[in-house]
């Protein structure tokens, strides 16, 4: 007998007894699933759903089970208007208060982006199971926001549901969605009190939580107990051991797992990538594609993401080298991914012509773009893209909104950045968070306008936290304002702040000023309060390796060489009227000794690496992890222009372009 679709058996009811109640029950619902998905897949799915509302006969209804199946098919394929007809249908023939349709219909919404009507139809579910807060809590985990749902295990144990392995699971997951180790434990000290620790989807879990929070002991203490572990549990462990530059126990892993899947293969790739073996990163890839595993888009992205963050320009361009061979280029998560992980290398050159390449183009494009051109000084283009953005038809959000008021601190573009602040909030209804304000700051403090700035953040409708206040006390740094410097302090002392960066800007303030004794008093408070100073270093990729440097390095095999390359170039300068500046040197000791702490910043000797090790000509690229300081920046403009080289420097706030002895910031930054 042919398979007939549920709604033509439908039809066919009501034509021989139109009087007749008809009931679309779970034994039609077998055969009927089949035929939503493939409506699902052709686009139809309105269609479908609009037969329920043909059937405008109170003498019909739909069970729960195929409410159900049509709930699920609107999930899985984020047909988020017709799941609104559906629940609207439900709604309408009194089914809302069945538990089953409810949970799906939370579901439904929550796959399908929707979180505030999912929250909605959860509050209004009559009798709530464990299915429905199981839901809900992986909603909000989901959406980025863990800790709210940690806190609803409380409301769900006051309810009187028990959680299960699921529920479970699914809040370990939010423990390492905000890298809570300590509510982890919480929650895994929960787990045994109820006994439900040694259940698989739990224990797989729980390994995943402790080795993205770091605790690789605890991961592996729980990873040992399993009797069965799944590919997922073996990718936890040897992705946390990656991230925390153990790749040999990262390695012995990955080829004792009795089975591999692509996620395996990319913890191994992206791995060597963020601890800088490059060429064994590349390696690794053209292994996996020998074993006939095809990456996916997502995965290509990884890889790349860690290429950007390392500023491996060359590294990356292989890898894309590679995209175009599989043919992911012109796809929109791999090219947005470009764009990001060419800005970030400092080639804007190649992200715009990814950029310009693409077909189609989404909002993470243009705030990769935006953002880019903000980081490389570029103010103008990216107040241009934006607006080329919102000609496009794409609506700007809260990102898009940081790039552009990026672009204008680093520009200097003070009233276009209070025009753009401005417009955020009255054309785009986005409400100004911490880092819209932290911008609009720092646009201020670096223009110099450090009272108007402190006005605004006496004026904020929100109490500002300790990044707005270190924004100003950059500022302060820049223009030398110590009288200033020392209320941001005093707001920040009140806080407890447990950021040591502030306290030694502070410092710094105070050094640069020669107030030696106030210096030391901050320095002192940061031991009190056991905080650990950040200490500066540097990084280049030469030759597809990554090589380190931390100020005043003694072990890189070829440091002597360095330093005769730095004497040579410091006799060089001076000929050409380069003087030290010595208020970059924080510590009160002798003009000899702070010329010579000068000339070991990390940034110096990576350059210096760089200059030694490649060609003449050979661009120079180096990435640091703190802001580079005034004289370091005098003096790679000295080294672009003596030895002709371009130099581009990533720092904690941007780029330098360095060319014939001039920076791209032009000396603002």
């Amino acid at each position: 007998m042919p398979r007939i679709s549920i709604f033509r058996r439908y039809h066919v009811a009501r034509s021989i007894n139109p009087r007749k109640p008809c009931v679309l029950t779970s034994t039609m619902n077998n055969e009927y699933s089949v035929d939503t998905n493939v409506l699902c897949k052709r686009g139809t799915l309105r269609e479908a759903i609009a037969v329920l509302y043909q059937m405008n006969n109170p003498n019909i209804r739909v069970d729960s089970k195929t409410y159900g199946s049509l709930l699920q098919a609107c999930a899985k394929h984020g047909s988020a208007t017709e799941g609104k007809l559906l629940h609207a249908h439900i709604i309408k023939f009194g089914s809302q208060h069945d538990v089953f349709v409810g949970n799906n219909v939370i579901n439904m919404y929550i796959k399908c982006g929707f979180m505030k009507y999912a929250i909605n139809v959860f509050d209004r579910v009559p009798q709530r199971n464990v299915v429905s807060w199981t839901a809900l809590i992986s909603g909000y985990v989901q959406s980025g926001y863990g800790k709210v749902a940690l806190r609803l295990l409380n409301k769900m144990v006051g309810e009187g549901v028990k959680p299960n392995q699921f529920t479970l699971s699914t809040l370990v997951k939010a423990c390492a969605s905000i890298a809570s180790l300590e509510q982890g434990k919480q929650v895994h000290d929960y787990i045994i009190k109820i006994g439900l620790e040694s259940d698989i989807v739990v224990h797989s879990a729980l390994v995943n939580m402790y080795a993205r929070c770091g605790s690789l002991e605890d991961a592996r203490h729980v990873f040992d107990k399993m009797s069965k572990r799944s590919t997922p549990t073996w990718n936890a462990m040897i992705t946390g051991h990656a991230q925390n530059r153990d790749m040999m126990e990262a390695l012995k892993l990955f080829y004792e797992m009795p089975e591999r899947d692509v996620v395996s293969w990319t913890a191994v790739i992206a791995g060597y990538a963020q601890n800088g073996y490059g060429g064994e990163s590349l390696n690794v890839f053209n292994q996996m594609r020998k074993t006939g595993i095809k990456s996916d888009r997502f995965i290509i992205g990884s890889v790349l993401s860690a290429c950007a963050d390392l500023a491996a320009l060359e590294l990356g361009r292989q890898f894309h080298a590679n995209v175009v061979q599989s043919g992911f280029e012109l796809d929109i998560v791999v090219g947005s991914a470009l764009v990001d992980m060419y800005a970030k290398s400092g080639s804007m050159e190649d992200a715009c012509q990814v950029f310009e390449r693409m077909p189609q183009r989404n909002d993470v494009t243009w705030n990769s773009i935006i953002t880019g051109c903000a980081q490389h000084g570029r103010g103008k283009d990216a107040l241009l893209l934006f607006e080329q953005m919102l000609q496009a038809g794409i609506k700007p959000n809260e990102i898009s909104f940081v790039g552009v008021l990026s672009a204008c601190s680093h520009a200097g573009l003070v009233n276009e950045g209070c025009g753009y602040f401005s417009l955020m909030t009255k054309n785009y209804g986005i409400v100004p968070d911490v880092s819209h304000y932290t911008c609009m700051v720092d646009l201020l403090g670096r223009a110099g306008c450090l009272d108007e700035a402190e006005n605004f953040i006496k004026g904020m409708p929100v109490k500002p936290d300790a990044a707005v206040w270190s924004a100003l006390l950059g500022a302060c740094r820049i223009h030398g304002n110590t009288e200033l410097a020392k209320r941001i302090a005093e707001q920040l002392l009140d806080m407890e702040v447990q950021i040591s960066g502030i306290y030694v800007l502070l410092s710094n303030i105070y050094a640069a000023a020669g107030r030696w004794d106030d210096a030391a008093k901050v320095r002192k408070l940061i031991k009190d309060r056991g905080l650990m100073k950040q200490p500066g270093y540097s990084w280049i990729e030469v030759k597809k390796r990554m090589h380190a440097f931390v100020a005043g390095e003694t072990s890189h095999p070829q440091l002597e060489e360095i330093h005769e390359f730095l004497e040579s170039l410091s006799r060089k300068m001076k000929a050409a009227g380069y003087v030290p500046n010595k208020n970059f040197v924080l510590q009160d000791v002798e003009d000899d000794e702070k010329e010579l702490s000068l000339s070991h910043h990390s940034e110096k000797l990576a350059i210096a690496f760089g200059v030694i090790n490649t060609n003449p000509g050979t661009t120079i690229r180096v990435a640091k992890n703190l802001r580079v300081c005034g004289d370091c920046h005098t003096v790679i403009k000295f080294i672009s222009l003596i030895f002709t080289r371009k130099i581009v420097v990533r720092d904690a706030n941007r780029f330098h372009h360095f060319k014939d002895g001039q920076c791209s910031c032009g000396d603002y930054w």
